[in-house]
């Protein structure tokens, strides 16, 4: 009977169980990165108060998600919108490359320790809690680490079944390369490199080479050249990621890459020595034959090794590596910079709904700012008396009109696949909040248009308004732009600190004393004070001012959640 491996069925159950391994830990992730939900977001804003915090932060998030593009991704996220520095996210990125090596030392214990006594349990415990909806992530959590598990049980087993130390074919492949080569290094180094760029996952190729030490086959030297080349490779994520990101996020995912590329380059000048000493800590000594079940524990070592290292080497120097992204991506013209687009939002950096709620809550800032200072141009245009000048802005006032229409559409195009996402009833209520906001403050932006092309009416008849009219828009513009005050203090600030009671004194304010106008204005007009042209006019600017304030009101009922809707 033929006792030759089967390489065709193995080599697809070893892609299974790749498969698998990234399967398992995405889902371990993504699980607890939704368990945690603002937790996450609130641990990397708070705790990178210096570069050494920023660093054990990095290091402590990415040993809780099992991912450092995870990490990586979230933190270039958190630089798109506003919440990190680039120098704290560095320090945050170098802390992941520490996190990252906790994989390493549990793929290594997967092929020394028996752990189906661990997965089939937590498949069951994972199951209960997924049909309880209260414990769902933690139920997608255990079924993550169970995948993992057992991906690495069949990852062992798949590689004892594929015999390949008696495979002479692959042994004397393998034998052929000159270990003491550095061009063979390198070369190893490049294939480890492309592959991580490929498979988009540090752990499928951790566990490849980890699978072909252990079997004796891939000499630990060209091992290791496989795992500095992942150490490359995996920056790819997050500089795909920032393509279409803004400036400082493009920044903090090049650091990365820069980073990991000088480690990359000074142990390759210590290569040999470097490796030995791993060696000798593990008490591994590549001369002598026969002792491959130790080799996943000298890789796991070196890659702790590796990190900590460079880590300690660079922290000090995060300040120089900084002016280094910010010279190879120096800031785009200010031409460029004026041209519309969302100034928060990457939909190529969402990673989770928190992130992303983040993000659309940044951008609904700025949109709340922009509706102000669009109203500050109407007001000068009331103002204006030169034709050439009162042209020039109501020209900006109707471009300012498109791009609040844009604004509202791309935030509500975002909140849309926030909300195509398995997501918590607190970020559900936090979509419906920030849909209903942006809504309100594209109407004023049309409040702000329509009164601005009241005045452009006035302007083109060449009517005038009397004192008293002219007073009394001065007096309605005033209590607009207290309201619009307010209305961004609402918006900026933590819900906790503030009320609706000024703007909705400001609302009441502005709806009696437009209501006395509107009588006031009929009486004017029955008794032949100005004609009806100017009253038209007149009134439209009045119904504005008025419609803005009830929008505001809005906005601030849903910032801070009220329900009950006060009409305009």
């Amino acid at each position: 009977m033929d006792s030759t491996p089967n390489y065709f069925f193995l080599s697809l159950k070893l892609l299974g169980a790749l498969g698998l391994l990234i399967y398992g830990m995405r889902m371990m992730s993504n699980a607890l990165q939704k368990l945690a939900g603002s937790g996450l977001r609130h641990v990397l804003a708070r705790m990178t108060t210096n570069r050494f915090m920023g660093m054990l932060t990095g290091a402590f998030v990415t040993c809780a998600v099992q991912s450092s593009s995870a990490t990586t991704v979230m933190t270039v996220s958190f630089v798109s919108a506003g919440l990190l520095t680039l120098a704290q996210a560095i320090s945050v990125i170098m802390g992941a490359n520490i996190g990252t090596t906790l994989t390493a030392w549990i793929m290594s214990l997967g092929y020394n320790v028996d752990l189906t006594s661990v997965v089939y349990p937590a498949f069951f415990v994972g199951m209960v809690l997924i049909y309880k909806k209260r414990n769902r992530f933690v139920g997608d959590f255990l079924f993550g680490i169970a995948f993992m598990f057992l991906s690495l049980v069949l990852l062992s087993t798949t590689g004892k079944e594929m015999d390949l130390e008696h495979n002479e074919a692959v042994v004397n492949f393998f034998a052929s390369f000159d270990t003491n080569s550095y061009l063979t290094i390198i070369s190893f180094l490049a294939i480890g490199t492309l592959i991580t760029c490929i498979v988009q996952s540090s752990a499928a190729v951790m566990a490849i080479t980890i699978l072909l030490c252990s079997t004796g086959v891939l000499p630990i030297y060209l091992g290791i050249a496989l795992v500095m080349g992942e150490n490359i490779g995996t920056t790819a994520t997050a500089n795909l990621a920032a393509l279409g990101a803004n400036t400082q996020a493009r920044r903090a995912a090049l650091a990365h890459l820069l980073f990991n590329l000088f480690g990359v380059i000074w142990v390759l000048c210590v290569f040999y020595p470097f490796i030995n000493m791993v060696c000798r800590l593990v008490g591994y000594d590549p001369t002598v034959a026969g002792q491959a079940e130790k080799l996943p524990v000298v890789l796991a070592m070196f890659h702790t090794c590796f990190n900590v290292t460079n880590t300690a080497l660079l922290i000090g120097f995060i300040s120089q590596l900084e002016r280094i992204v910010c010279w190879l991506l120096p800031e785009k013209e200010k031409a460029e910079q004026e041209e519309f687009h969302l100034q928060y939002i990457q939909a190529n950096l969402v990673q989770t709904p928190e992130i992303s709620v983040l993000q659309a809550q940044k951008e609904t800032r700025d949109f709340g700012q922009r509706v102000q200072r669009m109203f500050a141009m109407t007001r000068n245009l009331f103002e204006e008396k030169d034709d050439s000048a009162f042209e020039n802005l109501f020209s900006q006032i109707t471009n300012q009109e498109d791009i609040t229409d844009k604004l509202e559409i791309g935030i509500a195009n975002y909140l849309e696949q926030i909300g195509m996402d398995h997501i918590s009833d607190k970020t559900k209520m936090k979509v419906r909040q920030l849909m209903r906001m942006i809504s309100e403050l594209e109407s004023i932006g049309d409040a702000c248009f329509k009164f601005a092309r009241a005045l452009n009416r006035r302007h083109e008849s060449g009517i005038e308004f009397n004192d008293e009219q002219n007073k009394t828009i001065q007096t309605l513009l005033d209590l607009s732009d207290k309201a619009l005050t307010e209305m961004n203090v609402v918006i900026s600030g933590r819900r906790e600190n503030l009320s609706t009671k000024k703007t909705y004194q400001i609302e009441d304010e502005m709806t009696q004393m437009c209501i006395e106008l509107k009588d006031e204005n009929i009486r004017a007009v029955y008794d032949h004070e100005y004609d009806y042209n100017i009253s038209s006019i007149y009134i439209d600017l009045i119904n504005e001012c008025q419609k803005l304030s009830g929008y505001v009101v809005n906005v601030v009922q849903a910032r801070l959640e009220e329900k009950a809707l006060k009409s305009a």
